[in-house]
């Protein structure tokens, strides 16, 4: 059961997954300003206008119709709303980014070095050299 749950957690750690949920959540938040926008602000507008080329009133319009007046505080609300997702989720992935840094640091840690300096050239090499293989240089042997 507990190598399931590690598998799991992998599965969920990885950037692809964690894209995805950012993706479906985001587009459902902006699919509702878009909601929002067309049902409260266009579509209320677009029957003002048809109403002002008939010469009927906004009144008989809106009963005929059956349609309330613009709501742009419906509107404002669903961008506020997208607003606040977006910034919950951003915290969100930054904690995960945060604590999956946490873990690879511990891991590149726990890592033994199997190189190291040349201290005349600065050339990267084995750290079992005694003699640098770029200047040639004889290596003292570091004590431990």
């Amino acid at each position: 059961m507990k190598k399931f749950f590690g598998e799991f957690k992998e599965f969920i750690m990885r950037g692809n997954v964690m894209d995805l949920a950012v993706a479906v959540i985001i587009g459902a938040a902006f699919g509702a300003i878009v909601t929002a926008l067309c049902d409260k602000i266009i579509t209320p507008l677009i029957q003002l206008i048809i109403g002002s080329i008939f010469g009927k009133s906004i009144d008989e319009m809106t009963s005929v119709l059956n349609v309330g007046p613009i709501e742009f505080g419906a509107f404002i609300s669903a961008v506020i709303n997208f607003i606040i997702m977006a910034l919950i989720i951003f915290l969100m992935i930054k904690a995960v980014n945060k604590a999956m840094a946490i873990g690879k640091k511990k891991e590149e840690e726990e890592e033994e070095a199997t190189t190291k300096e040349c201290p005349y050239c600065k050339s990267e090499i084995a750290i079992d050299a005694t003699r640098c293989p770029h200047c040639t240089s004889q290596l003292e042997e570091e004590k431990k």
